[in-house]
């Protein structure tokens, strides 16, 4: 795998970014999960790095990115795709499939809506939702937000990674050194030497003063694009009536909108194994093939 890391400021933040492909002017935006990072798109980024310059963002909050000064303000879709369209202006980024796993996939659809950022309107030329909706399911929220909010603290090295199994089994199939690298890149120390995972606890605050935040129908409505979603067949996140309301509406209305669902998986698939890869890099491929 061949990246290189690189920081930005981004509406006033310190965002760090992995970068692949460099050489390419078609360019695929990789944003990651609640609580994860952008290295969770090592495999799509690798896979797509042939033909595509794909940047993979760590959120304000995650990762390697700056922790917000102000999380009630910060830690919210709107602010985040501030963050993504500057991003897309110092990478001189005129346009961009987006690809992006739940929380990633949410900031996707409101910045190719242009309803919060009106720049970013017809910039994002193809859309993948993995696991996610423009309507998530309340019980799956209180599970996220029940260890995203309160995350804990390991000894060791092999215990954190224990945990990341746990947690995370609803990814599906992940080998032996990925589990291992989630683990080593989304660990930092705390003062008294324990681990745990590299995010700002604080970030959770967006569903205590942003409730309504996950609710897009409208973003999703507004879209013009053609939407993949991909859906863990064991989703408790994405609901299969959510999945029948998009086909009626929006792109799903306009004939633009794939629902594939993923076996194996709840949320959300790992994007890590040739049939999930493939399908993604298809999706986009036609999608660029259409816009030449």
């Amino acid at each position: 795998m061949h990246f290189t890391s690189e920081y930005l400021t981004c509406a006033g933040r310190e965002i760090h970014y992995t970068e692949w492909g460099r050489q390419h002017s078609a360019t695929v935006i990789a944003w990651h999960g609640l609580a994860r990072t952008g290295r969770d798109m090592d495999e799509l980024a690798a896979h797509l790095s042939d033909r595509y310059r794909v940047i993979c963002p760590d959120t304000i909050g995650r990762g390697l990115s700056q922790w917000s000064p102000d999380p009630k303000a910060e830690y919210q879709l709107a602010f985040y795709a501030r963050i993504a369209a500057d991003l897309f202006e110092q990478l001189h980024i005129d346009k961009a499939h987006w690809v992006g796993t739940s929380m990633g996939g949410a900031i996707g659809t409101v910045c190719a809506s242009g309803l919060f950022e009106p720049a970013m309107k017809g910039r994002i030329q193809s859309l993948v939702l993995n696991d996610t909706a423009p309507q998530i399911a309340d019980p799956a929220v209180a599970r996220i937000r029940s260890y995203a909010g309160n995350p804990p603290a390991f000894d060791t090295m092999l215990a954190l990674e224990a945990f990341f199994r746990q947690v995370y089994k609803p990814y599906g199939w992940l080998s032996d050194a990925q589990w291992r690298r989630m683990a080593e890149t989304s660990v930092r120390r705390l003062p008294d030497g324990r681990l745990t995972p590299h995010y700002d606890p604080a970030m959770v605050q967006q569903f205590t003063h942003h409730p309504g935040d996950y609710l897009i129908w409208e973003h999703y409505d507004a879209l013009e694009i053609p939407v993949l979603c991909l859906r863990g067949a064991e989703s408790d996140l994405v609901l299969r009536e959510t999945t029948t309301e998009m086909q009626a509406r929006g792109p799903g209305a306009a004939g633009r909108l794939q629902v594939v669902e993923v076996p194996g998986c709840g949320h959300a698939p790992a994007l890590n194994v040739p049939d999930q890869l493939d399908r993604v890099a298809a999706f986009i491929d036609a999608a660029a093939l259409a816009c030449s």
